[in-house]
């Protein structure tokens, strides 16, 4: 390649590096506006007290007491442990049941097209609607849920105000609405294998049982911590659904991270401790995030 060359090919890149950061530009600008700024301001406001109810109330720099107040909060100890446990079982569960109906639904039949399109109804509905339903459907006293126990002869049960059952009723009603997620992204993870390891496989004396363990499960295990990672975070999110349902009741019994952040801010006016709370929370989502990547890579290496 001669030196011409060399500076049209030079000229070229440079203009393809304008380019790109001219149509960059507007998404750029948006993000900064919409959440740099924001997040920066809650980093500010988070080493400061104020009372948002109080007229004419201004911050008050406390430094990191807002972070210092985490470690002796009970409630936020509380709605920490549930949003664990609602995380780890309901994405435990989603993977679990989303696979195996997934290797049933993975097929070009037009049944299987057919029941793809009815999983598609929970999950194109509103969170706030689902809550709402299932909500009156649990109601102790009208819900259809209890008059079809009593049908069976069975006693009613009160699914949201009990502390026993309230969380239960709210894990069932999550894995519900996203297992249809996961059966969409672990079916097509399945369409993409290469069918002649399978066909060898089979060939080979292989059982069903065996292909999955040794072959399917191995070769998707990529694609089910990217999944894993996704429904995680998102579950630590979880908001409307909880809140149309218990709204962290009975007591804390459904007491999630979103919901008590939310009530410190628009119930207590506390936007200092608010602030510390979201941020903590994003720098631990983060956390989980970091790791979940590094996992992946791991299996991506093992699986090569």
């Amino acid at each position: 390649m001669n030196t011409n060359q060399l500076k049209r090919k030079s000229r070229s890149e440079t203009s393809d590096a304008f380019w790109s950061w001219i149509f960059m530009t507007p998404t750029t600008l948006f993000l900064v506006i919409t959440a740099l700024i924001p997040l920066l301001y809650s980093v500010y406001i988070s080493f400061f007290k104020l009372k948002m109810n109080l007229p004419n109330a201004t911050p008050s720099y406390v430094g990191f007491a807002n972070y210092a107040r985490m470690l002796t909060d009970k409630t936020l100890r509380v709605a920490t442990s549930n949003t664990f446990l609602f995380a780890f079982v309901s994405v435990t569960l989603e993977l679990v049941i989303g696979l195996f109906v997934a290797m049933a639904f993975c097929s070009d039949r037009r049944w299987a097209r057919l029941g793809t399109s009815v999983l598609l109804v929970p999950m194109i509905m509103a969170p706030v609607a689902i809550g709402t339903l299932w909500r009156m459907m649990l109601d102790g006293n009208t819900g259809v849920i209890n008059y079809l126990l009593g049908f069976l002869g069975m006693d009613s049960v009160n699914w949201l105000s009990n502390p026993k059952y309230a969380m239960p009723a709210v894990l069932f009603v999550n894995v519900w609405q996203l297992v249809p997620w996961v059966v969409i992204v672990a079916a097509a993870g399945l369409k993409a294998l290469p069918g002649d390891c399978l066909e060898a496989a089979l060939v080979d004396g292989a059982s069903n049982r065996q292909i999955f363990w040794h072959i399917v499960l191995p070769m998707i295990s990529p694609l089910l911590v990217i999944i894993y990672m996704l429904r995680f975070v998102d579950a630590f999110k979880v908001f409307d659904t909880v809140y149309t349902m218990t709204n962290g009741g009975p007591g804390t019994a459904t007491e999630m991270l979103p919901n008590y952040i939310y009530k410190q801010g628009m119930k207590y006016f506390d936007v200092g401790y608010t602030a510390a709370l979201a941020i903590a929370f994003v720098v631990v989502m983060s956390l989980f995030t970091a790791i979940f990547l590094k996992i992946r890579k791991r299996v991506e290496e093992r699986v090569q």
